[in-house]
This record gives C-alpha cells, structure tokens and sequence, in this order.
C-alpha cells in the first residue's frame, strides 16, 4: 500500500456487513450544488460510480450534465434527471421551497417517492434543510434536523459533533433533541455502546456559557442519555465525549475551524521544509473534507447527506459512499424506531 494514501482510521459509517444488493435503488446527486458544480460534481458522481460500484442519478439541467458526461467519456453510462432551475448558493432556505423545478426539488422528489435511496448535494446547506424538511417530513416528534459529522480523535476513536451547521438558531428544547439524535447515531454508526454526550461551552463547570446553552444544560440532565455535562472547544478532538452538542452556528464555526487549523498546520510544516513527512500527511487526511465526504443530516424520514460547498470530486465520491452506507443500512429507519422523543419544553 502506498504510505501517502494509508489515512488511518477514518470516521464514517461502520454499519454490519449484509450482502448488497445488485439491484440497490441508486443515489441521487444535485448535479448543480456547489461552488465547483456541475463539473465537479458530475465528475465525483462518475467516479462514485466506476471506482466504489454506487450507482447513481444526477440531477440538474439536462443538456448540460449530459455535456459534462460527455467530456468524460460517460455519456449514457449514468441517468440524468432534468431539472430546469438551479438554487443559487446564497439562498438560504424559503426561497428554494417555492422553487418547483429545481434540482434540489427534482432530487428530493426522487428520494420521496422510492425511486431512489438517498440525496447528496453540495449546495447551500439553508437550501438543503429547508428543502428536505418540505419534501421528506421530519421524523416524528422531530422538532428541526441537525447535521452529524464523525471527527476523529487523539484517542483513535471519532466524536460525533451535532448540530454542525443545520440550524443556527435554534432553542434549548432543540439543542437537546439534537443530543439524542447524536447519541443514537454514534450507537448506530460507530459502534458506541453508551455514548457519552458533551454540551459544547465557554467552561466545563455547571451553570458556563450564555442563556441557549445554560437552558440547554438544564435540560440534558433530564434526558433519558448519558449526559457528561459541559465540554470546551479544546476537547473537541481529545475522545473526552463520544458526542458533543452545540447549536448549527457554532458547530458549522468548529468544524471549519478543525479543518482550516490542519491546512494551516500543514502549510506551516512546509515552510519550515518538513513537506516529506508522510505521516502529518496521513494525519491530515483524516480531518480533510474528501476523506469524510460530508455531514448526515438527522431527523429526517430519508437518507441526506450534505457535503461542503466547496467540494471537489473526490469529496462528492466519498459522499456517494456515505449516503450508500447510511442508506443500505437503514440508518434513518432505526434512528426513528429508537427515538420516541417527546416534544421538548
């Protein structure tokens, strides 16, 4: 194995083997999301598809996804489903409910009505919730989804952090729905047989941070969840928790944080001529965004995975591969038969 591709560990879903099924209903993927799409987009779908066997549906603008397939020597090899609007990546949520024929629209659609498993997209994360709320349905007694992503640890495990960036504002009631959703997909996902929840603040005693977070405390402690109480933003990657609560404005902050603090530490090693050490690149690896693919956006009815606006191909690829996963292993599904959650005060 080449040392330079050999990541380690990476975080991302562990669901029990089963035998896959040939006939699988494929991924649909918003061919128009993204600061780099359609041309990256189509090319990570295609390679989805030729390198990691996930069939997929690319959704957009007909004439023109089928012109990127062409460029890459992949006309007819992958469906197309047209769609004749295209979300603007600043819109951030109402205005891509109204519109009808968009891809993200076209995209849930498919994933609604069974034709297809799951939904990734690189487009505006606001679109995207909204969207997926309008078309999916939250999950029973869910009051707003929230996005989990796996981040690796000092300990050589992950802590799942949640919400990372699906819902900025949102209330204490929220916050602690978000904790039993985290708690459940680490269950799920990463093995954890009683996860350990951690409310992100500005200290770790009782009673630390602003008014959202001391409620949200207050709160957790009542939940049916091992609750470890309040954690800081250096214990992010230290294992201390296996989940770590935050609400979507802070934890979209974090999460960038993590990973813009490795391309930093990575351009300062080079710098100081350390470039060959392969290792800081393994390292590196872990926390990059093409590496995990993107974040699972929970308490939804269906399968959603939103990857960084930012995305290249090999980062919408790997996203294939997660939504696959998740999809195949009925994540979704078994998140709601364990979460009869009652609606929070």
């Amino acid at each position: 194995m080449d040392p330079e591709q050999d990541t380690g560990p990476v975080p991302g879903p562990r669901i029990p083997a089963r035998e896959r099924d040939v006939m699988s209903r494929p991924v649909v993927v918003d061919a128009m999301g993204g600061d780099h799409g359609p041309a990256e987009i189509v090319r990570g779908a295609v390679e989805a598809w030729r390198q990691h066997g996930v069939p997929v549906v690319l959704v957009g603008q007909a004439g023109v996804v089928r012109g990127e397939l062409a460029r890459l020597g992949a006309a007819g090899e992958i469906d197309v489903a047209h769609a004749a609007d295209v979300v603007p990546m600043t819109e951030r949520g109402a205005g891509a409910i109204r519109m009808a024929c968009s891809s993200l629209a076209v995209g849930f659609d498919l994933v609604r009505d069974g034709a297809c498993a799951a939904l990734v997209s690189a487009g505006s994360t606001g679109a995207v919730v909204a969207c997926a709320a309008d078309r999916l349905g939250a999950a029973p007694a869910v009051l707003r989804p929230a996005l989990a992503v796996a981040l690796p640890t000092t300990a050589g495990g992950a802590t799942v952090l949640i919400d990372a960036g699906a819902t900025v504002d949102p209330t204490p009631g929220m916050i602690a729905q978000f904790a039993l959703l985290g708690a459940s997909y680490a269950q799920l996902v990463l093995g954890v047989a009683d996860p350990r929840v951690g409310l992100l603040s500005i200290g770790a005693e009782p009673g630390k941070g602003n008014r959202l977070t001391r409620r949200a405390e207050t709160l957790l402690r009542g939940m049916p969840l091992r609750f470890h109480g309040n954690v800081e933003g250096g214990d992010v990657l230290t294992g201390a928790v296996d989940v770590i609560v935050t609400d979507g404005f802070t934890g979209n902050v974090v999460l960038k944080n993590v990973e813009g603090t490795v391309r930093a530490t990575l351009a300062l090693a080079a710098a100081e001529g350390v470039t060959g050490s392969t290792g800081l690149r393994r390292v590196a690896r872990r926390y990059d965004p093409e590496t995990h693919g993107g974040a699972a956006l929970l308490g939804l009815t269906r399968t959603v995975v939103v990857a960084h606006g930012s995305s290249r191909a090999a980062t919408i690829a790997r996203a294939c591969v997660v939504a696959r996963d998740l999809a195949e292993g009925e994540v979704v599904a078994r998140l709601g038969d364990r979460l009869a959650i009652p609606p929070a005060r």
